[in-house]
């Protein structure tokens, strides 16, 4: 993991979501909670950690209100916000991750009115 690229990365994402908390583990690993609110009003605040940051994208976990439906979801409980094969660090940081668990977000709501997840999907695993 790139310490300074983590640090750079939030910094940035602050000016485009403020409600963005840095904590770091007892291991001194950084790792941050953001407060994403949906177009119809809908609050969700999610984890964002770094492994092996940025070479892999970071893992987006909604904490609250807690998602079970599994839609898009990995079985470590991490959402599904873009292929991680289209991940490329030198295009892709923070801000760009959270924009799209923004996205995610919404197409959750929609899905859980409707039972449709709206948009194209791509197969993946675990």
């Amino acid at each position: 993991m790139n310490l300074q690229r983590v640090r750079a990365d939030i910094q940035a994402a602050k000016g485009h979501f403020p409600n963005i908390d840095s904590y770091t583990t007892a291991d001194g690993t950084p790792y941050i909670k953001v407060v994403l609110m949906t177009s119809i009003g809908k609050m969700y605040v999610a984890n964002v950690t770094f492994d092996s940051y940025p070479s892999l994208m970071p893992k987006v976990t909604v904490t609250a209100p807690a998602i079970k439906h599994g839609m898009h979801m990995y079985t470590a409980g991490h959402i599904c916000y873009m292929h991680p094969s289209h991940w490329n660090p030198a295009r892709h940081d923070l801000l760009y991750a959270l924009m799209q668990a923004a996205v995610w977000l919404n197409k959750n709501d929609v899905y859980t009115a409707t039972g449709r997840w709206p948009g194209p999907s791509l197969r993946h695993t675990a």
